[in-house]
């Protein structure tokens, strides 16, 4: 699931950005890639240390949103029954979108469309996103903002060099699995004392 909201977020902002840059429909604006892998040798490069020029969009890290999760572990059915099931996760997901390119003013421009379209659009549904992943009801996108040690810190994490960047709180993404635990149907009578009670 996460993949799947990650490319439908990059395709989204691709295009976005396509239609900023004047960007041919084959070139991609932004990439899903780990940022902290741009300074290892890339495939193919003949041995060469030079990174890809692009943006990027990388996952720092998964949280449980625990306020958003239902304490109940059962679904009724329409015919009354009931179904026993583990409930959904909710998960936030801290996502790091960088810009490395050979221009620092281009790769400030590329950063300032990025954060222009959030701006724009931070919340997406089915309804205004038909293409989203099935099983995904909402999804929103907030600003973070990290102080110099909490920026430090992360890319010290990610072992590369600083690139101009911006991170989102993406909130809402569920996972659930459908395999139920197992199934009852409804009380019927109750038994107390060797007496019985008829619902």
């Amino acid at each position: 699931m996460i993949d799947k909201v990650l490319d439908f977020i990059r395709t989204q902002l691709n295009t976005y950005l396509q239609n900023k840059l004047s960007l041919l429909p084959t070139e991609d604006a932004i990439l899903l890639s780990n940022v902290s892998q741009l300074n290892e040798t890339q495939p193919n490069s003949g041995g060469s240390d030079v990174d890809p020029q692009n943006a990027f969009i990388s996952v720092i890290n998964i949280e449980e949103d625990r306020i958003s999760k239902s304490p109940e572990n059962f679904v009724r059915a329409l015919d009354g029954s009931i179904t026993y099931k583990s409930p959904k996760v909710f998960l936030n997901i801290y996502v790091l979108f960088a810009v490395n390119l050979s221009s620092y003013p281009e790769s400030l421009k590329r950063l300032s469309f990025i954060i222009q379209f959030f701006q724009y659009q931070n919340v997406f549904t089915p309804v205004s996103y038909p293409s989203m992943p099935v099983g995904v009801d909402q999804l929103i996108l907030d600003l973070m903002s990290l102080s110099y040690q909490d920026l430090n810190n992360l890319w010290g994490i990610l072992g590369s060099r600083y690139l101009p960047s911006v991170m989102y709180k993406m909130r809402l993404i569920s996972i659930n699995e459908d395999f139920a635990l197992g199934g009852a149907g409804l009380i019927q009578k109750i038994t107390i004392n060797d007496k019985t009670l008829q619902q």
